[in-house]
């Protein structure tokens, strides 16, 4: 997970570029120029480097010369987990949306070699726009919001609606399964995770969530961490410009890929991003109904099977990922300084899903 990446104008949240010193100097700066000239088709220096700040998984830095910015993404050093970070798979998949006409930032070029920089890496152009933390959009009026907010829902149907075979996509991932497959992974991560320790509320998910998954609802290409702080919107108007942070993407439900996006409506406002307790109707932006109607008529879906399953295994999924961020700042091999505030949030997450859970066997079910 990937919650704050690249574009320039952002709003809604206290965070900003870090350009200190030693951040840009976690990178050997006359390799990386020596391999932009040969890699990168019309670059050219001088290069100054900035680390974006937050970001707990691929370390994400903006490239300046005077003609031209990039973004340049990498695994962090260290040790790390199996199979996670992998930005070959982020590079496949982007030039694969790329290609489809989904909004996306352009690669410039892979790097696999290790001696570069110390990790593999990838640079893309930087997208101009406005990002926002916070899941209010801040600075908008009423109607933006709501344009905005349906605008998300457009963008992730449009993702769906990429045919993987037609995209090269077909064999980037397993075909059927996939929630149950996505369980049986975090749930493995977690308790693998000593480091981090236990929580009664995912040890409770871990065991409720296999006996109640959701009913298959197809296979697409799906994001994995689509939410309000991982797209780009135009700088002037409510068209999302970029969306960011692919690391997660595979082959899967896009039911539960959009249940992702719309856990937002569920998650408290005290995580910046969450709209519960939020006084949606005031803001103008749409109900969580109206969203789910926004995405069903772009992706032309009558309905969205077992939507609380999904949600419940969402929110169960986000919170062991900030479960596994805990063990990497303990382990000391966490990306970012924001990773004690995302640990923070580990309980309130937690105890949310497990409402959800309780509250989905209620709801009618498909099978």
């Amino acid at each position: 997970m990937e919650p704050r990446q690249e574009g320039q104008t952002r709003l809604g949240g206290d965070e900003s570029m870090n350009a200190s010193t030693k951040q840009a100097d976690a990178l050997d700066l006359v390799r990386l120029e020596r391999w932009l000239t040969t890699e990168v088709e019309g670059y050219a220096g001088p290069l100054s480097v900035t680390r974006f700040s937050g970001g707990q998984s691929n370390p994400t830095y903006r490239l300046d010369t005077p003609n031209a910015a990039y973004v340049l993404r990498r695994k962090p050093m260290g040790q790390l987990l199996k199979g996670a970070h992998a930005v070959d798979r982020e590079v496949r998949v982007l030039r694969a949306m790329t290609a489809a006409g989904v909004p996306v930032p352009r690669v410039r070029a892979l790097c696999t070699d290790d001696a570069v920089i110390g990790s593999w890496f990838y640079v893309m152009d930087l997208v101009d726009g406005r990002i926002f933390w916070d899941g209010g959009l801040p600075g908008l009026s009423p109607a933006e919001r709501h344009a905005h907010q349906i605008a998300m829902a457009q963008t992730i149907a449009a993702i769906h609606a990429v045919s993987p075979e037609a995209s090269g996509l077909g064999d980037f991932g397993r075909h059927g399964g996939y929630v149950k497959r996505q369980v049986e992974r975090w749930s493995r991560q977690y308790v693998e995770d000593e480091a981090a320790g236990r929580h009664p509320d995912l040890d409770y998910l871990v065991d409720w969530l296999p006996g109640n998954l959701p009913a298959e609802s197809g296979v697409a290409v799906v994001h994995g961490d689509y939410r309000v702080d991982n797209v780009i919107f135009d700088p002037r108007q409510p068209v999302v410009a970029a969306v960011l942070d692919w690391e997660l993407s595979t082959l899967g439900d896009p039911v539960a890929d959009f249940a992702y996006s719309l856990m937002a409506y569920r998650v408290p406002a005290t995580i910046s991003w969450g709209l519960r307790g939020r006084d949606i109707e005031a803001l103008g932006l749409p109900s969580e109904r109206e969203y789910v109607a926004a995405y069903c008529r772009s992706a032309g879906r009558d309905d969205l099977p077992d939507l609380e399953r999904h949600l419940a295994y969402n929110l169960f999924r986000l919170a062991t990922i900030i479960h596994g961020i805990k063990g990497r700042v303990i382990r000391g091999t966490a990306a970012s300084g924001d990773a004690d505030a995302m640990v923070a949030r580990l309980d309130l997450l937690a105890a949310t899903a497990r409402e959800v859970a309780d509250a989905s066997e209620r709801a009618p079910r498909r099978v």
